[in-house]
């Protein structure tokens, strides 16, 4: 019953992960379909308010609040805050500038890497050789996505953005590592990320005053609806579930899921233009997803094997 119960909670995990993956991949998408006026950085200020205060809503106990207030959780708490609030502004920069799929590709693809980095240097993960060949696989395809052989200089020109996407990038990296740190404090998981959103948000609260034009409109309304909500809210929720049950590197490889899926509806809903090397781009994420997936559940039931095998043993 146990190793049933422990097999579950390692498919959940990345389940879970991949979920708020695919959440957070019609963000960028969501932004360019709704073709709002407002500033990004405002647009990405409002969505972080709007998702703490919905996560908020699902944590009345002042308890649960006090302990992310402990010494040894507070820190954590507070990098993860200032990592997600800088990801947050950056990303809706990079979609303004590069368009729903090459933005979140560009952003989304560094995080792996990101990731894997700053879990070795914080928490001592050890990346193993599956994780470095299906990141490897991954972070190719999201190269071979950016088609730089194609229409020579659109790259270029827009290298301001693809800066900012790559800063985005490195602050999700730094956001997983830092969630999963204070998760491992046994710290409740909704009132710690309710938190890290509306600190974030407050802390980059100038940006509204500065850029309030048009914030109020339908169209960003119904954006920041959906991106607070479901992207935010939701999402957060499903990936520090799924963070609980997983490793950093894992869940940073996995969360590639999101700019497939922003890519993939870039090309068909945005019609935002698709070719070969995009397409080869895309398979080479998939066989990188899967490899990463597959790596795991195989170590994990050759460790429950091993565990039931010495277990079985004692018991001789």
């Amino acid at each position: 019953m146990d190793e049933r119960r422990s097999n579950l909670s390692r498919a959940i995990g990345p389940a879970a992960v991949l979920g708020a993956a695919l959440l957070w991949g019609t963000v960028g998408p969501a932004q360019v379909l709704a073709a709002s006026e407002v500033d990004p950085g405002s647009l990405g200020v409002a969505r972080l308010l709007v998702g703490g205060a919905a996560l908020a809503l699902f944590c009345p106990r002042p308890a649960a609040w006090r302990r992310v207030l402990r010494a040894d959780v507070i820190g954590w708490v507070l990098l993860a805050a200032l990592a997600t609030g800088v990801y947050q502004v950056t990303f809706m920069h990079a979609v303004d500038q590069l368009g729903a799929g090459l933005g979140t590709v560009i952003a989304l693809g560094v995080a792996p890497v990101a990731t894997g980095i700053c879990a070795r240097w914080w928490t001592r993960d050890r990346m193993t050789l599956g994780w470095v060949i299906s990141t490897a696989t991954a972070v190719v395809g999201c190269a071979v996505l950016l088609d730089p052989w194609d229409a020579a200089g659109a790259v270029g020109a827009e290298a301001t953005g693809v800066g900012i996407a790559l800063v985005s990038g490195v602050c999700y990296g730094v956001y997983t590592v830092a969630a999963k740190r204070f998760l491992s404090t046994g710290v409740p998981a909704l009132p710690a990320t309710s938190f890290t959103l509306i600190l974030a948000g407050i802390l980059l609260s100038p940006i509204i005053v500065l850029h309030p034009a048009h914030l109020m409109d339908a169209d960003a309304l119904m954006l920041i609806g959906w991106t607070g909500l479901a992207g935010t809210a939701l999402a957060y929720a499903l990936f520090v579930y799924g963070l609980r049950l997983t490793t950093a590197p894992l869940a940073g490889t996995l969360s590639l899921a999101e700019p497939l899926l922003a890519a993939v509806l870039g090309f068909v809903v945005l019609q935002e233009r698709i070719t070969v090397s995009a397409l080869i781009g895309c398979s080479l994420m998939i066989a990188g997803l899967v490899a990463v997936t597959a790596v795991d559940a195989r170590r994990g039931l050759r460790q429950t094997s091993s565990r039931a095998a010495r277990e079985s043993m004692a018991s001789r």
